[in-house]
């Protein structure tokens, strides 16, 4: 298996993951909702819980869609940002190289 492969499975691994968790956390939260909802019939509750956890996953992935866009955008920018360094890095050490052999040509011509 390669190093690419393999952080595609870790990837896969931990959308897998995060998944869980957050059915979890929105069972959990329909739990926490109904309980305060004694009226609630059982089969009402579970009605409940299932659309609480499907609305809750569903913001969940709205969210990471959002964070990973968000990512994207971050990422591109400071990219940018590091070609526009590393040229100015670049110029400057031309500039440099350049003054340094004009030095060196004006002392060679000096001494002459």
């Amino acid at each position: 298996m390669t190093a690419q492969e393999e952080r595609a499975l870790v990837r896969e691994i931990e959308g897998h993951l995060l998944l869980a968790a957050a059915r979890e956390e929105g069972r959990t939260a329909a739990a926490r909702t109904a309980s305060r909802l004694g009226w609630l019939t059982d089969t009402q509750r579970e009605v409940l819980g299932r659309e609480f956890e499907a609305e809750y996953v569903a913001l969940s992935r709205q969210s990471w869609q959002r964070t990973a866009q968000r990512t994207e955008e971050l990422r591109q920018m400071y990219e940018a940002r590091y070609r526009v360094l590393r040229q100015r890095l670049l110029a400057w050490l031309l500039l440099g190289c350049a003054v340094l052999a004009a030095a060196g040509l004006l002392m060679v011509s000096a001494a002459a």
